[in-house]
């Protein structure tokens, strides 16, 4: 068994982002060689995670959409008295409640065993942020 650890680095322009970065996961599995396994993906955030879902421009619109309705910025927030570091986001924290901060796919012969439709998804919640990022941890054969 081996196992690799991978950063991937995203950038986020809006305050609430969904990136689709099935395409970096899958260079970085190709780049390991690895045949079979696992791999996990990690946001290492508090108001960004990781999902699985459909890329779909119009369905991506109604996920922030609905986020949005979910748990509205202006809300009367205990976390927003005194926040760690200047930002009034606690609705970003209450929204990851709904999210994973992981997924772990199989994979077999080189390729993610995803289904036709699925795609993965770092979602931000915080945003903008110049520097974000998700680890990959790949194990396998």
């Amino acid at each position: 068994m081996r196992y690799l650890t991978e950063t991937i680095a995203c950038s986020t322009n809006s305050p609430i982002e969904i990136i689709d970065i099935t395409g970096q996961i899958k260079s970085t599995l190709a780049a390991s060689g690895l045949r079979q396994g696992q791999a996990t993906i990690i946001s290492r955030h508090t108001t960004a995670f990781v999902n699985i879902n459909e890329h779909e421009p119009r369905l991506l619109e109604d996920m922030v959409t609905f986020l949005k309705r979910l748990v509205p910025k202006d809300g009367d927030y205990l976390h927003n008295l005194a926040p760690l570091d200047g930002r009034d986001n606690a609705h970003s924290h209450l929204m990851g409640l709904f999210m994973n901060a992981s997924e772990t796919i199989p994979f077999a012969n080189g390729e993610l065993l995803l289904g036709k439709w699925q795609s993965v998804f770092f979602v931000e919640l915080d945003g903008p942020r110049p520097e974000r990022s998700v680890m990959m941890q790949i194990s396998g054969t």
